[in-house]
Formats: C-alpha cells, sequence, structure tokens
C-alpha cells in the first residue's frame, strides 16, 4: 500500500445554504492525511447536468441523500480502497467506472464528487490545495453578485443575477474592496427608492422588486457611481441572464414586465444593453437547447464574452459542439455539474485550447468550504464566480483567496480583464 493509498471513506447527510440535503464525506488516507468536503446543489440547474441522486419519499420534502450516502460508505468507497490518492485522474476514473452511466445516474454525481473532492482536500493536508500539482498560480477576477432575480430570488426580475466585475483592480484584494463599495453604494441607491435591502437572496445579492429587467442595470450602475468608482473603466457589468429559467415552446417569457419575446427580439434586447451599459459579459443569454439562437448571439455580440452555462453543463462533448459552431466564446464551469475534479479540469483545459475563457463556479446551494478558490488558482481559470460580499457560504471563498494572495506575498499573479491565461497544465 502506497504512502497515501486511501484507507478509509465516511460520509454523511448534510446541509447546503439553502437548507436542502446534500452529501458531506470525509476521506482518510494511509499516512495519516484526512481531509472532508460538502457537495454543493444549484437551483436552477439545467437538464444536460450530471444526475443528482435524491431520496422521495417524505423526508426533506423528497430532497434527502441517504441513498447517495450509502453509495459514497458502499460501492464508491470498495472502488477506491487502496488506490493512490495523489493519482486524481485513477481515482476520479475509477469513480467513474464503479458508476458505470455517463451521467452518473446510477449512484449520484453528488456521492461521486463527494469522494473525487475529499479526495483532492485530503492530499492537501500537508501542502495548500492550490499548489498540490505545482502548477503556476494565478488569482481569479472575481464576478461578484449585487442584484438577484430568477430562480435565486423569487422571480423579482426574470434575469437571475446582475454582477460587478473589478475590470481596473490590480489586486485580488482590491478587486474584492471595490466590489464591496459598489454592493454597499446599490443598497444605498436602492434604499433611497424605498426598496428594502435587509433581506437578500441565495446568493447574497439584494433582491429588489423592480419595474423592468434593465432597472436592475441601472440601480447597479448608479451604485458603481456612487461607489466613486468609474463605470466601465474601474468596474464592468455582467449579467446572468439564465434563459432557460423562462423559456418555453413559444419563445421566452417575461413574467415580471408581462410580455413575450421571441430569441431574435431577446438578442435585440440584449444588444442594447450592451450599447447602453458598461457589460463585458453575458452569461446564458438564451435556452440551453437554443443552438439557433445562441448562434444569432455569438454573432451580434461577439464584442463581449458569452458565456455558457446550461448551454455546456460542464460537459466535454457539449463543449466540442459549441467550439465547432462557434458558439459562444466562454465557458461556466461547475464541478458538481460533471461530477469529478478530473473531468472540471479537462473541460477547462479542452476550453483554453480553443480559445474560449474559463469561470469556475459556485452554485446557489453551496458550503462552508473553501476548495472552490484553490481550484481557480491551480487550474487558472482566470475568473471566479461564488455570488455576494456577503453570507458566509460566499465569504468562505473569498477568505480564502485574501489568504492565498497574502501568502503568494506583494507580487501575487493576478488575472487582468480580459481574461486569457494560457491553458493550465496537464492534471497529475
Amino acid at each position: 500500500m502506497g504512502e497515501q493509498a486511501i484507507l478509509e471513506v465516511q460520509a454523511w447527510e448534510a446541509l447546503d445554504s439553502r437548507g436542502t440535503p446534500t452529501v458531506g464525506c470525509e476521506v482518510i488516507l494511509s499516512d495519516g492525511s484526512h481531509g472532508s468536503a460538502v457537495v454543493p446543489s444549484g437551483a436552477s440547474t439545467g437538464r444536460h447536468e450530471a444526475v443528482e441522486l435524491r431520496d422521495g419519499g417524505t423526508r426533506y420534502g423528497g430532497a434527502g441523500v441517504l441513498t447517495a450516502v450509502a453509495n459514497v460508505e458502499g460501492p464508491l468507497a470498495q472502488a477506491v480502497s487502496g488506490l493512490d490518492a495523489s493519482d486524481q485522474r485513477g481515482v476520479d476514473a475509477a469513480l467513474r467506472a464503479a458508476d458505470g452511466t455517463s451521467d452518473l445516474g446510477r449512484y449520484g454525481a453528488n456521492a461521486v464528487l463527494a469522494i473525487s473532492l475529499a479526495t483532492a482536500v485530503a492530499r492537501a493536508s500537508r501542502v495548500p490545495l492550490y499548489a498540490i500539482d505545482g502548477h503556476p498560480p494565478l488569482l481569479p477576477m472575481p464576478m461578484v453578485n449585487v442584484i438577484s432575480g430568477g430562480a435565486h430570488a423569487g422571480g423579482a426580475l426574470d434575469i437571475q443575477d446582475v454582477l460587478v466585475v473589478p475590470v481596473g483592480a490590480r489586486s485580488f484584494r482590491e478587486a474584492i474592496e471595490w466590489a464591496w463599495q459598489v454592493r454597499r453604494a446599490t443598497a444605498e441607491c436602492a434604499s433611497a427608492q424605498g426598496l428594502p435591502t435587509a433581506l437578500v437572496a441565495d446568493e447574497g445579492g439584494l433582491g429588489p422588486h423592480l419595474a423592468t429587467n434593465r432597472a436592475a442595470l441601472e440601480l447597479v450602475v448608479e451604485g458603481i457611481e456612487r461607489s466613486g468608482l468609474r463605470a466601465g473603466t474601474e468596474v464592468a457589468l455582467a449579467v446572468d441572464v439564465a434563459a432557460t429559467t423562462f423559456a418555453d415552446r413559444n419563445g421566452y417569457d417575461l413574467r415580471s414586465e408581462g410580455r413575450r419575446v421571441t430569441a431574435a427580439e431577446l438578442v435585440s434586447e440584449l444588444a442594447e444593453w450592451v450599447r447602453d451599459f458598461p457589460i463585458v459579459s453575458l452569461e446564458d443569454v438564451l435556452a440551453e437547447d437554443d443552438w439557433g439562437g445562441w448562434r444569432d448571439a455569438t454573432s451580434r455580440l461577439d464584442s463581449i464574452q458569452l458565456l455558457g452555462d446550461d448551454l455546456f453543463a460542464t460537459n466535454a462533448a457539449r463543449l466540442r459542439q459549441g467550439i465547432e459552431a462557434g458558439v459562444a466564446n466562454a465557458i461556466l464551469v461547475k464541478p458538481n455539474q460533471v461530477g469529478t475534479l478530473t473531468d472540471a479540469y479537462d473541460v477547462v483545459t479542452a476550453a483554453r485550447q480553443a480559445g474560449y475563457n474559463t469561470v469556475l463556479s459556485a452554485r446557489s446551494g453551496d458550503t462552508e468550504d473553501s476548495w472552490l478558490a484553490d481550484l481557480a488558482v491551480a487550474w487558472r481559470t482566470g475568473q471566479i464566480k461564488v455570488g455576494s460580499t456577503t453570507r458566509s457560504e460566499r465569504t468562505a471563498k473569498w477568505n480564502r483567496l485574501l489568504k492565498i494572495e497574502a501568502d503568494l506575498g506583494p507580487a501575487a499573479p493576478f488575472a487582468s480583464w480580459p481574461s486569457s491565461p494560457d491553458p493550465p497544465p496537464p492534471s497529475k
């Protein structure tokens, strides 16, 4: 048995930030190292994501994960027992082979990812997670949630999030400080309009009911100006349209505004936003399978980052389809969409090699874990999106990045905008 062989796997039913059950896991290695991880889960999940296993029945309204927990401690633990934890690719391959399905529907992507993550964290008992493979570190540019709608805020808006990107920041510390200034100033602007600001959405953003989706962009720009920062040159906007959540057979239903639009009309409206606001990134501008609409959007909105989340679902095959079709130019990467760290890393690598930007992302139902921050640095994704500057499951990631920056010292490498670092080195 090797020095870092997997000796024991333990799992339990935990809670994510929305109070929904999820899988927690601890992996113990033969050298005494151990690591634990709690798997996140999403609210707006695309149908092309790996399958998250839920119990059904009456416990937790059917959302319990005791079956997935049993799968971690049973067949999946058996599959990795004695394997070298330093060979992440080998561990993840064994997990995938044990499940035997392309979407991890047999044992559950939440069960598989639990072991994959906990194994990586266990390896980091001696060396920081961002450094375990020896890759050159790169602190990511943060995308920070300021206003939420859609599935993150009870449908207060049709679009899901308006975020700020501190494009002029020279360090991660400065970037977070600027984002904090803008969020506070935006809350002050909202309060001055008589809008409530005490309660927040799933990811810590403000969730006011506004007359139009466009009004959310206007409010954040007002917040940037009130903060004393320059809109466009120092702080820009990103919008998660999350169009899949309001798409149907007849087009796109903007319920909060009481109107319906076609794909072409939605793209035209987004083009107006890009013209009128300092937007540098749009996410999920059309539904996950509206490839024709996406091609039109990519042609008409080629001056900014077009980010695919539901469109690509951290899926290598869908990413290849997008690259071949010339659709989008960036991908949101969520490890729980695909089920293992190796698969997520390979998607990052393939995207970078094709010239696509990469954004590592948390989920709306996230946890107090901070491993995502380390992965963004190690994988050199260039961008990270974890939510707002409030709620501890969000600040855990920001705080971890601030600590990594402090550890790396004054010359800590920070991704400038637009983000275009080289593809990450091969994983080990």
